[in-house]
């Protein structure tokens, strides 16, 4: 699979954490090879191995006696998670996105999905701040839980600093064409393979571009690549694939390190993201600083990330995206223009600014929680 999700959020926020503050006492709970990934981190920086994924019972107790045992003045759980958290000390939360509570609702029952929705709720009226990757989940929290928005703050992800490393070079160009044999133009997708991400319609999509760009004898060479994890499980789009007709020109992908993958961005006409849902959407912002312009959604929080440094499109209607593809294709002032926009628009997004927000409300937590036990002792 490519390095998408919680991971590339942890790692970034605690490596700007180490950069920022080398007074706090930070203890990192994992398995040892995620907290490896970090990297090397300032002395005080600690980590502390669980036998048990803490998304389990046994894993949630293992987790909660060692916060005990360190006697932390504050814990930080870096995903939404169902399971209250009676921790011993205050929590805050990072909230992606709140798929779980829509797109996947009809795949449980009313029951289950009434339970799961309470629980979720009192994860979130446990802590004692919530971080929303983008203004669209802060409002979502809101809607579906019932939580004030005071108690929310708009902290934004950024981009991998290894997608900041400038343009290919030729000698990874010259990869590109000998170990993943792609020497033609194409049109780029990247993410997750899952149905909100809207793939059907995206080779719907490059089906009809296909037959527009035929007619006028441009682009004949053009290939979709889609780059994921577990195509496996998702037998429907090879099955798109070939009742579209574009089983010569479509190629899936598996697992593409950061490294290569900032190769293919560089190297796409466009990278095409029409998501249906996206608590934030990295993956357009990734493309746009390598240059290369980019066709998404007009819905969830995509516009909110992309400013005007995307074409937006209706990501329920296929035709809508074709004829985005085609104008972005072909309209040359437009791409110098999506190009330029997009450099500026990437840069707004670091996490060092998100890290100092963070940092800012960790302080702020305890010191309320001693202040409010003063009193009380008054």
């Amino acid at each position: 699979m490519t390095e998408f999700g919680v991971g590339t959020y942890t790692r970034n926020i605690v490596r700007a954490l180490g950069r920022l503050d080398h007074s706090n006492e930070y203890f990192l709970l994992g398995a040892p090879e995620k907290v490896a990934e970090i990297g090397t981190l300032p002395s005080n920086f600690h980590a502390i191995s669980l036998t048990d994924d803490e998304t389990t019972a046994r894993g949630f107790f293992e987790c909660r006696a060692i916060v005990k045992r360190l006697n932390c003045d504050l814990a930080h759980i870096p995903h939404l998670f169902w399971m209250p958290r009676s921790l011993p000390c205050p929590y805050v939360v990072t909230v992606h996105d709140v798929l779980e509570h829509m797109y996947r609702a009809h795949d449980v029952s009313g029951l289950r999905r009434s339970l799961h929705l309470h629980l979720t709720r009192r994860v979130l009226n446990g802590a004692s701040r919530i971080f929303a990757v983008s203004t669209y989940t802060r409002n979502e929290i809101e809607k579906l839980f019932g939580i004030p928005s005071v108690k929310i703050e708009v902290v934004y992800n950024a981009i991998d600093e290894r997608f900041l490393h400038g343009h290919a070079s030729q000698a990874e160009l010259q990869i590109l064409a000998e170990r993943y044999l792609v020497t033609y133009p194409f049109l780029l997708y990247a993410g997750r393979i899952r149905p909100q991400k809207n793939l059907i319609r995206i080779i719907e999509a490059f089906s009809a571009l296909k037959t527009e760009l035929e007619k006028e004898e441009k682009f004949p060479d053009l290939k979709l690549i889609i780059i994921g994890d577990e195509l496996s499980k998702h037998p429907d789009l090879r099955r798109t694939v070939i009742r579209s007709g574009v089983q010569n020109d479509v190629r899936f992908m598996g697992f593409i390190p950061i490294e290569m993958l900032r190769v293919f961005y560089d190297a796409a006409k466009i990278f095409v993201f029409p998501s249906l849902y996206e608590g934030f959407g990295l993956p357009p912002l990734e493309a746009m600083a390598h240059g290369t312009p980019v066709v998404t959604s007009n819905s969830s929080s995509l516009p909110e990330v992309v400013g005007n440094a995307a074409v937006l499109v209706n990501p329920e209607n296929v035709f809508e995206i074709m004829r985005a593809l085609y104008r972005v294709l072909l309209d040359q002032n437009l791409r110098d223009k999506l190009k330029q926009r997009g450099y500026e628009q990437a840069k707004k997004f670091s996490w060092e600014a998100s890290a100092r927000h963070i940092l800012s409300a960790y302080e702020d937590v305890p010191r309320k929680r001693k202040n409010r036990q003063y009193d009380k002792a008054v």
